[in-house]
């Protein structure tokens, strides 16, 4: 299922010409959650220029978090809603290259253009004159602090588990998450690549029962409100296998699905070593490489992965969630919460049905609760 965006961008001058900057929001389209946010002061412009420059802002913040999305683009200026849909000409020589820049961010049968009321894009107007009074102040405006903690801020203290994954009341509701990967298929006791692009396996009998015990784990435990998957077969039954124990529907989220590992699915890793060393040896080395004859890197199932994270905590805030996925974005979601590097995703353990939990507070942090837990297939 393709991800749908929705941006909104607007830009302002104090004087047309004058001190401008502009604003732009990205909001999930389905949820209509702000996941991504862009602003900058551009220093003396026009209104027409500064939100031309809101509209690229905001184009290419939804193509990072997803290069192949379907975005509506929702602004309040007419002259640039109706020059980028080809109704009007552009005749202004300071626009048509702004124009020609965010036609090429993302192809144009993915992207339309729609025109709202002033009072429908505040989000993106108050991110223009906060951009504009940092110029007026002499400095940039920043974002304000991100869902989850960087490298450079430490991390509050955990407090300690309870049951349930409860948190303590003063801290508020957390929304936590339980990470269940599938159980075993045939392919992995044999540790082969098994991604998206492969044959989709079932779960094998081993991996029916491991989906079994993680099912009386979890009803013993008796905290889990709502259950989303990755929609891939053996993601679904072992949700299935769960929900059916627990008396809940299962809720699918593309975004969870494994990564695509292109000519490598169905390989081991060390015939993959044999026969793409150069592509492993990349691969191993940067979060942007693909593996061979893929067009999905590390770089690109952090954005989906996140914008998945993003759309659940959304949906479900301070609840609890059966997460059920694969190891890449298990560990991704685990590394964004830690704040860790790419590369901390190589020195991670994620076995066959083994649970994890995160819990993300509404102060933007999140805590790294239990990790690669199989005691319940003892």
């Amino acid at each position: 299922m393709t991800a749908r965006f929705i941006v909104e961008a607007d830009g302002g001058s104090r004087g047309n010409p004058g001190p401008a900057g502009y604003g732009a929001v990205v909001r999930d389209g389905d949820t209509g959650q702000i996941i991504a946010e862009a602003a900058e002061f551009i220093g003396h412009a026009t209104n027409n220029v500064a939100e031309y420059k809101g509209l690229i802002a905001g184009l290419k913040a939804a193509r990072e978090l997803d290069p192949d999305a379907s975005v509506d683009v929702r602004m309040d200026s007419k002259l640039v809603v109706e020059q980028m849909s080809g109704r009007w000409k552009i005749k202004h020589p300071d626009m048509q290259p702004l124009a020609a820049e965010a036609r090429t961010v993302f192809p144009r049968a993915r992207v339309t253009y729609t025109w709202i009321p002033r009072e429908r894009n505040k989000d993106a107007d108050r991110l223009a004159n906060e951009a504009m009074d940092a110029g007026k102040a002499g400095r940039q405006w920043e974002p304000r602090k991100p869902a989850a903690a960087t490298v450079e801020e430490p991390l509050p203290e955990p407090p300690a588990a309870k049951a349930g994954w409860a948190a303590p009341a003063d801290l508020g509701t957390p929304t936590t998450f339980v990470l269940l990967r599938h159980g075993e298929t045939p392919l992995t006791p044999e540790k082969r690549f098994s991604g998206s692009g492969g044959s989709d396996p079932e779960l094998s009998d081993k991996g029916r029962w491991q989906a079994e015990r993680a099912a009386e784990a979890l009803a013993a435990r008796g905290s889990v409100q709502a259950v989303v998957a990755s929609p891939m077969r053996r993601t679904r039954q072992t949700a299935e296998t769960v929900a059916a124990r627990l008396g809940l529907e299962v809720r699918y989220e593309d975004g969870l699905r494994e990564v695509d590992f292109g000519d490598w699915e169905g390989l081991t890793f060390a015939e993959v070593r044999e026969r793409y060393p150069d592509d492993l040896t990349a691969w191993l080395g940067s979060a942007k490489a693909k593996p061979t004859g893929s067009g999905e890197s590390f770089t690109t199932l952090t954005h989906r992965a996140g914008v998945a994270r993003d759309k659940i905590l959304a949906r479900y805030a301070g609840k609890t969630v059966l997460v059920v996925s694969h190891v890449s974005p298990i560990k991704t979601l685990v590394r964004l919460a830690l704040g860790a590097p790419p590369d901390s995703m190589y020195r991670m353990e994620l076995s066959a049905a083994s649970i994890c939990a995160v819990q993300y507070y509404a102060d933007g942090n999140a805590s790294l609760r239990l990790l690669n837990d199989t005691s319940h297939l003892r």
